[in-house]
């Protein structure tokens, strides 16, 4: 703990960038060493400006004495860069944190295929529909979700993983102890006694904008690989991508309507490099083999349960004897779409239903094929069609109907 004040001191210190700290880090090895150096001493470290050195005169230990109390106080943990517990994959970026203040469990990151999952905070229903789906593939597969416990896609993704029952780690842009947004007090709860909350800020330290996007680089220097679900082109979550790059982390993008202005950013992002991804596995499986005894690809989810036994059938449900394609006869036991649900289908979705089969499933290269749709047009449709679960995943990149489309044929 007497070694500790020194960290909390020299992190707090007002005046000193980041970079400066981390020359004295460098140069002394330790904030001890640097709190009893002279000045001639401070003079000798390369590349520190005499005024940023001046700043260090100050020798009160009083802000740290005080944060170290409300640490115990609060039960929050403090794990600086001399500790085991520190990422190597999060020591290794550009300017790291010389500390993280954390709620929860630290988990060993290093053995963790952690995903960053990003996105706008103003996401659509589909943004949030990806997300949650999303969190909870990653942490069934033995990934991890790191995010930033924003609302929209980073509170969706994080509620998709605790759905499953999986570790969680949010990474906020304030004090551990401060929850914001406010709405998301119920998931900072679950996550401070399931998973863990990080920040490199001390307790009480209440979010500034300025934070977040400083704040991003922990969020991508924590993973091994940064997810966007959903973004504008001017979207925050780019920041996080950006970062990750830079990193040399994997960036993946879930693509989304060919016109919606909230995937515009995934989609710059797909054409300038991203992996397109639009499950869990199409992440995770590029770790297998660096993560051998975590990951396992989950069977491909089941397709809607038979109708029991003198369930009255919907209206839209009752057989048509006008049909004009034979296969579109299906089983009885499969569900019908509702004219509600009809209305909302766009055109790409339609035509994918159509060709996919209840029977057999289809490679997307022989959807687009079969559907005389350019692929960049089905994937997203696909995405849509299975999170609404009228399509299902049947092994790697191969697709089944799960609906009967007795009520397509007057579409």
């Amino acid at each position: 703990m007497a070694a500790l004040k020194y960290w909390v001191w020299l992190t707090t210190l007002p005046g000193l960038t980041d970079s400066s700290k981390m020359l004295l880090i460098e140069h002394f090895s330790s904030p001890e060493d640097i709190y009893y150096a002279d000045e001639e001493a401070l003079w000798q470290v390369d590349g520190l400006k005499k005024e940023q050195a001046a700043l260090l005169g100050s020798k009160s230990l009083a802000a740290a004495d005080r944060i170290l109390s409300d640490c115990a106080r609060k039960d929050i943990f403090i794990i600086t860069m001399a500790d085991a517990l520190y990422p190597d994959r999060l020591r290794n970026i550009y300017q790291p944190p010389l500390l993280l203040y954390g709620k929860g469990a630290m988990p060993l990151f290093d053995e963790e295929a952690a995903v960053a999952v990003v996105g706008t905070r103003s996401c659509t229903p589909y943004g949030i529909k990806c997300a949650e789906k999303l969190g909870y593939e990653l942490t069934q597969q033995g990934g991890m979700v790191v995010s930033g416990m924003a609302k929209g896609v980073d509170g969706a993704a994080m509620r998709g993983a605790l759905r499953f029952g999986g570790f969680t780690c949010g990474v906020l842009g304030g004090g551990v102890d401060v929850v914001y947004p406010a709405e998301n007090r119920r998931l900072y709860e679950d996550i401070a006694a399931t998973g863990v909350l990080l920040s490199e800020y001390p307790p009480q330290t209440l979010p500034e904008a300025w934070h977040f996007p400083v704040r991003n680089r922990i969020i991508s220097g924590l993973s091994v690989a940064a997810v966007v679900v959903e973004a504008p082109v001017k979207s925050g979550a780019l920041i996080t991508a950006e970062n990750a790059m830079e990193q040399g982390r994997d960036v993946f993008a879930i693509p989304g309507p060919v016109d919606a202005p909230n995937s515009a950013g995934c989609h710059r992002l797909i054409r300038e490099g991203a992996i397109l991804a639009t499950y869990a596995w199409d992440i995770l499986g590029e770790y297998e083999s660096r993560f051998p005894h975590k990951l396992r690809r989950a069977a491909p989810p089941m397709p809607p349960l038979p109708r029991l036994a003198g369930e009255p059938k919907l209206a839209a449900e009752k057989p048509k004897t006008n049909a004009s394609r034979p296969e579109e006869a299906e089983a009885p036991a499969l569900p019908c779409l509702t004219a509600e649900e009809l209305a909302g289908l766009s055109d790409e979705q339609r035509t994918v239903l159509r060709a996919l089969r209840t029977d057999a499933p289809l490679l997307t290269d022989q959807l687009a094929e079969d559907s005389g749709l350019p692929i960049q047009r089905v994937l997203p449709a696909l995405t849509l069609l299975e999170i609404s679960g009228w399509v299902a995943q049947n092994g790697a990149r191969s697709f089944v109907r799960t609906v009967a489309l007795l009520s397509l044929i007057h579409i």
